[in-house]
């Protein structure tokens, strides 16, 4: 459970930092969690395939809930998608830590903070040329 709250920490850190809906409690949180569903479900199951499989899917799901809090839908714009996407994507991080798959859930954690971290700023990039565009081509409407 350390280990999925370690390796969910620097997500929800980029969260907190980007004053995102949720944030530094919220993705550690969300990891411990999961990461004891598939502890407790593996003990319980005695590893049937099926019993494993039920446990993941009301996993997702119910991550999902908790995902969908994130995002906010104005009147032409949608935000909290990848705060939305990373709650899920450390609720299975979670899980992978918990049924054993510490590689995984690294690679999960690694590839999450990394596309925050780096892409955000491209991301910023692309919109500010966006807008420019926008307001180019309003103001030619005026000639």
């Amino acid at each position: 459970m350390s280990i999925a709250y370690a390796l969910a920490l620097p997500i929800g850190w980029n969260r907190e930092r980007e004053a995102r809906s949720a944030g530094l409690r919220t993705f550690p949180i969300v990891a411990i969690a999961s990461c004891g569903l598939a502890m407790l479900g593996s003990s319980f199951s005695n590893s049937s395939p099926d019993a494993l499989s039920r446990i993941l899917q009301g996993l997702v799901t119910g991550i999902g809930f908790v995902g969908g809090g994130a995002i906010l839908r104005a009147k032409h714009s949608v935000s909290g998608t990848a705060t939305a996407a990373s709650v899920w994507c450390v609720g299975i991080l979670g899980a992978a830590a918990g049924f054993g798959y510490f590689h995984i859930a690294v690679v999960l954690s690694l590839v999450n903070f990394l596309t925050l971290q780096y892409l955000t700023p491209l991301k910023r990039e692309i919109q500010l040329e966006l807008e420019r565009e926008q307001v180019g081509s309003d103001n030619s409407l005026d000639d």
